[in-house]
């Protein structure tokens, strides 16, 4: 199952490292996760309005894993839901689309899209927020899962019911911690 962009969007966050904390992170991953132009990387406001964005997803990714405790890397940095919603709503309409049907003489109809001009910036913004708009809004979100191993701050779709971590290598962690917690703790 491929990774939804959404997830991929909030998994920039990793324990002690964000990969949106230097233009050169960010560069490489508008390289690898998005159309985005070249040029974009290199602009510290527009990192600065994807984290940004990226942390209203992750406050609106705790509200939808709760009761569960959030991510770690999220608990003491919340946005209010409703300060959430609303930023992420606003950055998902700054770029208006709407169904378009072509129909060339030769050829069947075919479905495609019309969008508002926008730059650059507002557009992979606006991208991103509809991207976790649309995961929010999908049966996904009733399967979403923070990760509780030690050390691990990734959101997760649990893909079978007993599925407890993001990846087998978390639950190792969490077991040795178990065992390791267990077996010196009465030292």
């Amino acid at each position: 199952m491929a990774l939804h962009p959404a997830l991929a969007f909030v998994g920039t966050v990793r324990y002690e490292t964000d990969d949106l904390a230097t233009a050169a992170g960010f560069a490489d991953w508008l390289g690898l996760h998005t159309e985005a132009p070249a040029a974009l990387a290199a602009d510290d406001q527009v990192r600065a309005r994807v984290v940004a964005l990226r942390k209203a997803v992750r406050s609106l990714f705790a509200r939808a894993v709760a009761p569960e405790p959030p991510s770690r890397a999220d608990a003491d940095r919340l946005l209010d839901p409703t300060a959430a919603l609303e930023h992420v709503n606003e950055a998902a309409s700054a770029v208006l689309r709407a169904p378009r049907l072509e129909w060339p003489t030769t050829g069947a109809p075919r479905l495609a899209e019309r969008r508002t001009e926008a730059d650059a910036a507002t557009q992979l913004v606006a991208d991103l927020a509809r991207s976790a708009i649309e995961f929010l809004a999908s049966e996904d979100r009733e399967h979403l899962r923070a990760c509780p191993a030690p050390r691990c701050v990734k959101y997760f779709v649990r893909d079978h019911p007993r599925q407890a971590w993001c990846k087998p290598s978390c639950g190792n962690r969490a077991r040795a911690s178990r065992y390791y917690h267990r077996h010196h703790s009465d030292e």
